[in-house]
C-alpha cells in the first residue's frame, strides 16, 4: 500500500434501481467545500469515456450518487441524509435534489452503522430529514439477525430476483426546491418559442419536474433509451425545453445556470398505456399500467423511472388540468407507472381545499436495497 494514500470508510449499497457509495459524515472534512473534489475523486469523475474506469461509478446517473447519512439536526427526525449526484462528464457534483431510489439504502445504512438504535430482529420505522429538499422522509423496514434484511418476495421491475421491502413515505412532499407545488402558478403551459410550441406541466413534488405529452411532441410512440439516446435532435429540443422551464420555475435565472444545473428538474415524456417489450425483454400490454413515461437524467434517457420522479408523476395525474392526468387511464390506484425496465406502483395522497387548491399531503412507494460491501474506498 502506497504512504499516505487517501482512503475513507464506505458501504456500498444497491437502493431500488440506483446504486452509491454511503459515507457516515462524521467520517468526512467538516468544511462541505471539500466534499465535491472528494466526491468526484471517489466515483472517477470527469470522464470524457463516459465510464468512471478509474473510480466507483458505473459510466450512468443512477450509478453516480453518493449519500451521507449522519445524525439528525432537525426535530422530529432520527438521522440526516444528504444527496450528491456526481456528473459522469463534468467535474460537477450536485446538492440540488433528492434520489427516492437511494433513499431506500438509508435507513438500512444508519442501522449497520449505530447511528440508531434497531432490535436484532423485527420492524423499524426511522424518520429521515433530506437535507437536500428539507423534507422528511419516513422509512419502514425490517432487521434480521442484527442486519437489515435482504430476503423476501418484493420484486420491483430493473432488478433481478426478489427482497425484503423498504417502505418510504415523503411527507408533505411539494416545494422541495420552489416551496410551490405549480411553482408558475399554472397546472399547464407552453413550453418553447413560435410554431415550436408544447404543453408542459411544470411541478415540484418530491423532486421539480417538467412532464410533457408524447402526442404534443409529434411522437407515436415513446422510444427505447438506446432509440432516444440515438436521437440528437429530440434530447437538444428536450434540453432546451428544460432549461426554459428552470428559469421560469426559479431554479435558475439564466440560460447559462440552467444548463449547469442539469439534476433539476427532471424532463419526462409521458404516453397512454401502450403495449410494449421491456428491457430485460418482457411483455407489456396496456392494462399492466396506468401511464408510460421516458425520463431524462442529468442529460442521459433513464433506464427506469426516478423514484421522486414518479412520485412527481402520481400527484399530477390527481390533479386535473395537468398533462399527466390527460393522459393516464382514470381511476387507477395505486399508479402503475410504465417505464423501460417494466412498471413502477406509486402512491400520492392528493386532497383539495375548499378554495379548489390542491394538496398533496404524502407519496409513497416500495423498494428494495442491499448491502453490497464495506469497507475503505481509496481515491
Amino acid at each position: 500500500m502506497t504512504s499516505g494514500a487517501r482512503r475513507l470508510p464506505a458501504v456500498y449499497m444497491r437502493g431500488g434501481t440506483s446504486r452509491g457509495i454511503m459515507l457516515n459524515r462524521k467520517d468526512l472534512p467538516q468544511d462541505r467545500a471539500e466534499w465535491a473534489p472528494l466526491f468526484l475523486a471517489i466515483m472517477g469523475s470527469p470522464d470524457p469515456n463516459r465510464r468512471q474506469l478509474d473510480g466507483m461509478g458505473g459510466g450512468i446517473s443512477s450509478l453516480s450518487k453518493i449519500c451521507v447519512v449522519g445524525p439528525s439536526t432537525r426535530a422530529g427526525a432520527d438521522i440526516d441524509y444528504t444527496f450528491a449526484q456526481v456528473d459522469v462528464t463534468s467535474p460537477t457534483v450536485e446538492f440540488a435534489g433528492a434520489c427516492g431510489n437511494m433513499s431506500s439504502a438509508v435507513g438500512p445504512f444508519a442501522a449497520q452503522q449505530g447511528l440508531v438504535d434497531t432490535p436484532a430482529d423485527g420492524p423499524v420505522t426511522l424518520t429521515v430529514h433530506d437535507t437536500n429538499t428539507g423534507k422528511l422522509i419516513r422509512t419502514r423496514f425490517a432487521m434480521s439477525g442484527g442486519w437489515p434484511a435482504t430476503t423476501g418476495d418484493t420484486a420491483i421491475d430493473g432488478i433481478a430476483g426478489t427482497g425484503a421491502p423498504v417502505w418510504l413515505d415523503f411527507q408533505d412532499p411539494a416545494g422541495t426546491r420552489t416551496g410551490a407545488l405549480f411553482p408558475t402558478g399554472l397546472r399547464s403551459e407552453l413550453l418553447g418559442q413560435g410554431a415550436d410550441t408544447v404543453r408542459a406541466s411544470l411541478m415540484d413534488v418530491a423532486s421539480p419536474c417538467v412532464f410533457l405529452s408524447m402526442n404534443d411532441l409529434g411522437l407515436k410512440s415513446l422510444p427505447t433509451p438506446d432509440a432516444l439516446t440515438a436521437d440528437a435532435q429530440l434530447l437538444d429540443r428536450l434540453e432546451t425545453l428544460r432549461r426554459e422551464a428552470s428559469q421560469r420555475m426559479g431554479l435558475t435565472a439564466t440560460e447559462t445556470e440552467a444548463a449547469a444545473l442539469r439534476s433539476v428538474p427532471r424532463i419526462g415524456v409521458v404516453g397512454p398505456p401502450a403495449q410494449q417489450t421491456t428491457l430485460s425483454g418482457e411483455s407489456l400490454t396496456p392494462d399492466d399500467m396506468t401511464i408510460a413515461i421516458r425520463m431524462i437524467s442529468m442529460g442521459d434517457p433513464h433506464r427506469a423511472v426516478p423514484v421522486t420522479a414518479a412520485l412527481c408523476l402520481a400527484a399530477a395525474v390527481g390533479i386535473e388540468g395537468t398533462v399527466p392526468a390527460d393522459v393516464a387511464r382514470p381511476g387507477d390506484a395505486p399508479l402503475r407507472v410504465g417505464h423501460p425496465s417494466g412498471v413502477t406502483e406509486v402512491a400520492a395522497e392528493v386532497a383539495t381545499g375548499p378554495d379548489g387548491t390542491p394538496h398533496v399531503a404524502s407519496a409513497s412507494v416500495v423498494r428494495t436495497s442491499r448491502i453490497l460491501f464495506r469497507g475503505e474506498v481509496f481515491y
